[in-house]
């Protein structure tokens, strides 16, 4: 591992505010990573900001009659306010509407151009004549082909899910004037993705330590082959095209926001007083970028961003991109259109954010997706956080100040189980660290509050209420033996609850010396007849009260952005005999690769693991499910299902799907290993 480590996080876009499924996707997992490396010694920076530009800022400033400007100036603010609220430790939070990132953008732009990488084209597509400019696909609508729905946008409908192209509406409008758009040609730029496809295949195998669901992701879309991808559009908000002739065209936005990383590392260097200092980020071998970001960015960041680097050549390439799969709320998909969402800015109005930090470590879409429940986190804190860490750090500082001054006893003849605690704090730092290196940010929460927990456990053991009466040296002991405990875990759970250790860290003394270092704690971090400060319990537990009142405000909020009632549900069929089941075979399976079949708008042919086997099952799901999205997910499969044959292919079974009325086709999952019956 390099001594220098670049950190970025996906930029947040500008068009509204933060909720929980943000920060579990790449916020507080880059914090918790960058936290850690800074204790672990390393030279580290840790870049962030708004992203600016495209067509929903567009939307969002035309709804509201103000500029696009006005939206991304609002929620760049709001947004940047939570991050520090939260704890989340940028050392720069940017944002792509700069003067800076305009001039960087538009020289990464004009070097590919000229060193020939991109193809010029002309294509058609939809224009306003009455308000004179392209249309995006968002500003789009008309009839869904697929359900009829009639206010379907140019590339989805909203009511059945299904994704669309403007060619495929009935009765196009713009949203702009209501007029009918016609068909007009256009030129634009294009990235030959292909050029650079035995090149990324090769990278990406070298890269044997990422998460599979990112490997799987990228594997999918290679294997589907990969062609040109527009790196220009015609949009009036955005970072113009450099060239003359270009007027009216800007940057799309997939190709200006990750240039995002480098421009606000820029203005982070202009800002420290070295402004040459980003190149030995950007541009030294030596230097360990990752990027932190949700699924929905893994191609991005795999495949096009790496793309744009090596055609570039002054660039560093990406280390490591260990994205998250997706949080749902309260067992369903977080929907910020419908309602179903928990703002960060509102939790801030009632919680302490280290509670939030913690619970959501805790769960964490590491590997699938999780879920988040407002009494699940009202368990984790106070059965974790108040119960164990809390409870253990209050009664050793109150019985050293009852019964000690207030000063650290010292260690005496230490027994058996004396020194076999204090060997944890050795044992415990090396599998949170190791934890912490390998991205596993749930097991360093395990490990971290599994210390706590001994100790806790250890204490009530140990009962130093009985031996402050008979043997006042075992309790001074016992309490030396927790306090040193109290002080490795102020550094260990430091990462997590930040706001919490350093008040520990005050209490018992030890902010005056600066940060601690992860290789400086020990079984002897403090010394006899040291001062500790007694306090208050550092953790409060959280009262029904206030959690039935966050899930209120959740289903009111829901009620509010209620649309149209759901379409009904299909009626039951006929009653079958339990010997008609009981034919069916149906097995757990993982999904080990996905693409889409030529000429089928419909079918995807996707391989599964079924424990004892590997075979091939045409699914026709592709209109509600890209195949990079599904690898690596485990589904039930009617496993003796008679071999058919579709599009000259042999599918060898059925998998399950729940067709929602309003979402479209769900996977039926479960957590067993691929093989299990599913009775």
């Amino acid at each position: 591992m390099s001594d220098r480590v670049l950190v970025t996080a996906a930029l947040p876009y500008a068009n509204g505010p933060l909720h929980l499924g943000h920060l579990a996707g790449a916020y507080l997992p880059s914090d918790l990573y960058v936290r850690y490396m800074r204790l672990a010694g390393k030279e580290i920076l840790f870049i962030c900001g708004s992203d600016e530009h495209g067509v929903p800022i567009t939307i969002a400033a035309d709804k509201e009659g103000v500029t696009p400007q006005d939206i991304v100036d609002r929620y760049h603010k709001i947004n940047k306010q939570a991050f520090e609220d939260f704890g989340i430790s940028f050392d720069y939070y940017g944002r792509t509407s700069s003067e800076t990132h305009k001039d960087i953008s538009q020289k990464f732009f004009k070097k590919l151009h000229d060193d020939g990488v991109f193809v010029k084209k002309t294509e058609k597509q939809y224009f306003d004549t009455e308000a004179q400019m392209f249309l995006a696909d968002r500003y789009i609508k008309g009839t869904c082909p697929k359900c009829g729905y009639e206010e379907a946008y140019g590339d989805q409908c909203e009511k059945c899910g299904t994704a669309l192209s403007p060619s495929e509406l009935g009765n196009p409008k713009s949203m702009l004037s209501g007029a009918t758009p016609e068909l007009r040609e256009t030129e634009h730029w294009y990235i030959p993705l292909g050029n650079y496809q035995e090149w990324l295949g090769e990278w990406i195998d070298g890269h044997g330590d990422w998460k599979a669901n990112v490997v799987g992701q990228c594997k999918s879309w290679l294997e589907g082959g990969l062609s040109e991808r527009a790196v220009t559009r015609d949009l009036k908000w955005g970072v113009p095209v450099p060239l003359e002739g270009a007027d009216g065209k800007v940057l799309y936005v997939w190709f200006d926001a990750p240039i995002g990383y480098i421009s606000a590392t820029v203005e982070w260097a202009a800002q420290t007083g070295s402004p040459e200092e980003w190149k030995l980020f950007w541009q030294q071998e030596d230097t360990e970028l990752i990027h932190f970001i949700g699924k929905d960015n893994i191609v991005f960041h795999c495949i096009m961003f790496p793309a744009m680097l090596k055609a570039h050549g002054d660039y560093v390439l990406p280390k490591n991109v260990p994205a998250n799969e997706f949080l749902n709320l309260e067992g369903k998909k977080l929907s910020t259109s419908r309602g179903w969402a928990v703002w960060l800015h509102e939790y801030l109005e009632e919680f302490e954010p280290d509670l939030l930090r913690y619970a959501l470590t805790t769960i964490l879409p590491e590997n699938k997706d999780s879920d988040f429940s407002w009494k699940d986190f009202q368990g984790r804190v106070n059965n974790d956080l108040a119960d164990v860490f809390g409870n253990f750090v209050f009664r050793t500082f109150s019985f050293i100040d009852r019964f000690f001054e207030g000063k650290l006893p010292e260690l005496k003849n230490a027994s058996k189980e004396d020194l076999a605690l204090l060997a944890e704090i050795e044992k415990h730092g090396k599998l949170i660290s190791e934890a912490y290196e390998k991205f596993r940010f749930k097991d360093a929460a395990h490990h971290t509050i599994n210390l706590a927990r001994l100790g806790n456990k250890y204490f009530t053991d140990m009962e130093p209420w009985h031996s402050r009466k008979t043997d006042i040296g075992k309790c001074g002991n016992t309490l030396h033996v927790s306090a040193q405990i109290v002080a490795a875990l102020s550094v260990y759970f430091e990462p997590i609850v930040p706001d919490a250790c350093s008040k520990l860290k005050t209490a018992l003394n030890l902010s005056v010396n600066g940060l601690i270092l992860w290789n400086e704690v020990s079984s002897e971090m403090l010394k006899a007849g040291q001062p500790l400060t007694a306090g208050e319990i550092p953790f409060k537990k959280i009262e029904d009260s206030q959690i039935q009142k966050q899930i209120d405000r959740l289903e009111a909020r829901a009620a509010e952005h209620a649309g149209p009632a759901e379409p009904d549900l299909e009626p039951e069929k006929d009653a079958i005999e339990f010997d008609d089941f009981v034919k069916l075979d149906l097995r757990v399976a993982r999904i080990l690769e996905a693409e889409k079949v030529k000429k089928s708008k419909k079918l995807l042919k996707i391989k599964v693991d079924v424990g004892y086997e590997e075979r091939i099952i045409l699914s026709g799901i592709s209109q509600f499910h890209e195949p990079e999205d599904i690898i690596g997910k485990n589904v039930v499969v009617v496993a003796n299902l008679k071999p058919r044959k579709m599009m000259g292919m042999e599918s060898k079974g059925m998998i399950l799907m729940a067709e929602d009325p309003a979402d479209g086709l769900l996977f039926v999952s479960s957590d067993a290993r691929p093989g299990s019956v599913v009775n």
